[in-house]
């Protein structure tokens, strides 16, 4: 038998190996996936974080760059997260203390009202109605009657406090009243001298009050304020000041004058000076 000569001069084991590779190609092609690389080429995986991570070179002083201010601003903004939670912890803070102060010791706030009024200085007898100005000089005994509710707090009345008494807008007289302490659960009565050495009072004011004198009901308004301190146990708070508003309506202005009428409120709150 004659030999067979193989076209392209392969092998036949050349051949098979081709035919072989040809199928395996097909097959991965008509399965739908990407075929084979050629012979002699090389696939390297990298992970995608350090594509991102590593700069290209044209990009890479301006990364460096971009870097270190990162790196100065971090201490800055731990810093300011540090203050943040101190503030924030010592609100928390407060506000328990607060609330276990309220429920241990229960505070209330004093109650004021004013017991007696005797008025010297007015007297409109013999004045002639055509006199535009009236100048007078009144004095005021005003009694005030103070409560202290709580059973655990005093309260430190101090100097420098202020009580007026006056007519719609009129500041008729005004004094001061005496420091002094008071304990738990106690009424203390105290007298407060208020005088004006000179007191001009127009026509209008003038009629106004001797209108209201020969009907029996005067309006007038006390005004208390006192610095004051509450103590708790052995300890003191800081000063504050009581505002007390009184409307008082008296039958006349004498010595002997009665209070018709009578309504007080008071302002305790310990955070206003």
């Amino acid at each position: 038998m004659a030999d067979r000569v193989y076209p392209g001069n392969y092998s036949p084991d050349q051949t098979t190996k081709l035919t072989s590779e040809n199928n395996n190609s097909n097959m991965v092609q008509s399965q739908g996936k990407p075929p084979p690389p050629p012979t002699g080429t090389y696939v390297i995986q990298i992970p995608k974080d350090q594509i991102y991570r590593i700069p290209p070179p044209e990009n890479a002083r301006r990364y460096e760059k971009l870097s270190r201010k990162n790196t100065r601003r971090n201490p800055c903004c731990r810093c300011f997260c540090w203050i943040l939670s101190i503030i924030a912890l010592l609100i928390l803070l407060t506000v328990i203390a607060a609330v276990a102060f309220y429920f241990i010791y229960k505070p209330k706030p004093p109650n004021y009202s004013v017991e007696n009024m005797s008025i010297k200085g007015f007297n409109f007898e013999g004045v002639s109605s055509s006199q535009s100005d009236l100048t007078f000089s009144p004095e005021f005994d005003v009694t005030v009657r103070a409560q202290n509710p709580n059973s655990r707090i005093g309260i430190y009345y101090e100097k420098g406090s202020n009580v007026s008494v006056s007519h719609t807008d009129t500041n008729l007289c005004s004094g001061v009243l005496p420091d002094f302490y008071q304990p738990r659960n106690n009424i203390t009565v105290f007298e407060a001298v208020l005088k004006s050495p000179s007191l001009k009072l127009s026509q209008v004011v003038r009629d106004a009050l001797y209108d209201q004198q020969r009907k029996g009901q005067i309006p007038l308004g006390v005004d208390i304020k006192v610095p004051a301190r509450v103590k708790v146990g052995s300890i003191r708070t800081w000063k504050f000041t009581i505002r007390v508003h009184c409307d008082v309506i008296v039958d006349k202005l004498a010595v002997d004058s009665k209070i018709v009428s009578k309504k007080c409120s008071v302002d305790p709150k310990i955070w206003k000076n």
